[in-house]
């Protein structure tokens, strides 16, 4: 993110789809599914043929769960991590045995977009990149007529949140899926049950924490080292504009405090925080967000955008309000605190109940609260009348086979039309773009009002870029 704010007016994209609102201008460009027959939609009980775009970390255990299918090809930088993943103690760990079976036999990548020209005969594809490569990889495949898990968050900008809730849209037989598992959790579809269903009464005010960063944020970038055999920096870095030269701060898992790579901890557990409560109170987008927060982390004033060393990562600690003016039921205000941040515990806890220190959401109705913990786990109603109410509420959600565990084949169901998807783009990329203009009011330095229809920062002339980027020749989305 760090190149966008040196960028206004430059990308004839940028103009294109910021001036036309939801995305509409890039869309007309796109051919249909690259498919003649559309997407590929196995009969029930059918194997599906997957491909992995991030074959280790979070990866390894997406693809785990889908070793019942065919696992075709998998495309990663560094083999070598995703081999040393497989082991413990120099053993191969018996939950990676499929797996690692599953990637001997696939055709491995180091490209993706090699992988994509070469293999025709891929149908679904998981991503699980760093957030800078997710729309570029998610777009492809679907101009491809391919199925997309992406791992959240769904994208790195809001821009890209739209594009791809529009293809989605206008991809109806496309089955896309962002991994956040605790959409599908019995627990957190439990809390949607009861908000709903009045429990608390009229909900106003919610307000979520987390203890995220646990990696390097606030701090400027580090000089780059020698990159370790096996890795292929320059695909690492991807769509990326910036060129630091590689350091382990970034890869393979701090790339998220770095601006240029992550989107931070609002970026990382918003989708899993903030899910909850954009889906039970129906919040569609914010209409104003401001952020306060600790220092960037950079070498020079963080206002002097063209300097290319300025706001290196995220602030160490940040607060967002959102007011979210159009809500089903009337507006609703969060408040979002991370870097350790929280809010007081609420007194009349149950005895066995506490506010997690890791993180959680607490909803203020004018009847009564309830709390979660992240991923919507142990909800729990505080208020003796509360309580009572939420035990004459019936389940109206459906529930998810394996819940959180059953996250990733219920894509693989939904593709061969066994059932129906849990999380899919058109209820995702809003979440992304909602939780994402907390880290443009970041940027902003400011409060933002936003139009959510024509996709615009409205109260800040000219500051409708920090909805986008640019990218990298080669990689433009």
């Amino acid at each position: 993110m760090t190149k966008r704010t040196q960028a206004a007016g430059k990308g004839h994209s940028r103009r294109a789809i910021l001036a036309g609102g939801v995305a509409a201008a890039a869309w007309s460009v796109l051919p249909g599914c690259a498919t003649a027959q559309g997407p590929v939609r196995p009969g029930a009980g059918k194997k599906v043929n997957v491909a992995a775009i991030g074959a280790g970390g979070m990866g390894a255990g997406n693809m785990s769960a889908l070793t019942g299918q065919n696992i075709v090809a998998a495309c990663d930088v560094d083999f070598d991590r995703v081999a040393r993943q497989m082991l413990k103690d120099g053993q191969l760990r018996p939950e990676r045995v499929e797996l690692k079976a599953a990637y001997d036999r696939a055709e491995r990548f180091t490209d993706y977009r090699q992988m994509f020209d070469k293999r025709k005969d891929i149908e679904a594809v998981v991503i699980a990149t760093p957030d800078h490569h997710h729309a570029v990889a998610a777009r492809m495949a679907m101009e491809r007529g391919l199925h997309v898990y992406v791992q959240k968050p769904l994208t790195y900008t809001v821009r890209e949140a739209r594009l791809l809730t529009k293809m989605a849209k206008d991809n109806p037989k496309l089955v896309t899926q962002m991994g956040n598992q605790g959409h599908s959790s019995d627990d957190g579809r439990r809390a949607v049950e009861l908000i709903r269903g009045g429990a608390i009464g009229k909900v106003q005010e919610v307000h979520i924490w987390t203890n995220r960063p646990v990696w390097p944020q606030g701090v400027g970038k580090p000089e780059p080292k020698p990159v370790p055999a096996g890795l292929d920096w320059d695909l690492w870095r991807g769509p990326a504009t910036v060129d630091w030269g590689y350091h382990p701060d970034y890869a393979h898992f701090n790339w998220r405090g770095w601006t240029p790579f992550g989107t931070g901890a609002l970026g990382d557990m918003g989708a899993h925080l903030m899910d909850f409560p954009v889906w039970a109170l129906e919040l569609g987008l914010p209409t104003k967000v401001e952020t306060r927060h600790t220092l960037w982390g950079g070498d020079t004033d963080p206002w002097d955008y063209k300097r290319p060393e300025v706001l290196t990562s995220y602030p160490l600690a940040a607060i967002t309000y959102y007011e979210f003016g159009n809500a089903k039921d009337g507006p609703v205000r969060i408040v979002w605190q991370d870097g350790g941040l929280a809010p007081p515990t609420v007194p009349n806890l149950p005895a066995d109940r506490i506010m997690e220190e890791e993180g959680g959401v607490l909803y203020t109705g004018d009847k009564g609260m309830l709390l979660h913990d992240t991923y919507g786990s142990k909800p729990t109603l505080i208020g003796a009348e509360a309580v009572a109410r939420g035990a004459k509420i019936p389940q109206s959600l459906p529930r998810i086979i394996d819940g959180t565990k059953g996250h990733e084949n219920n894509w693989i169901r939904a593709i061969r039309g066994e059932e129906k998807i849990s999380n899919p783009f058109e209820t995702s990329g809003p979440l992304t773009e909602a939780m994402l203009l907390g880290v443009v009011a970041m940027y902003a330095g400011k409060p933002i009002t936003y139009d959510g229809a024509a996709g615009k920062i409205a109260n800040l002339t000219g500051m409708d870029y920090l909805l986008d980027r640019e990218y990298r020749k080669g990689w433009e989305l």
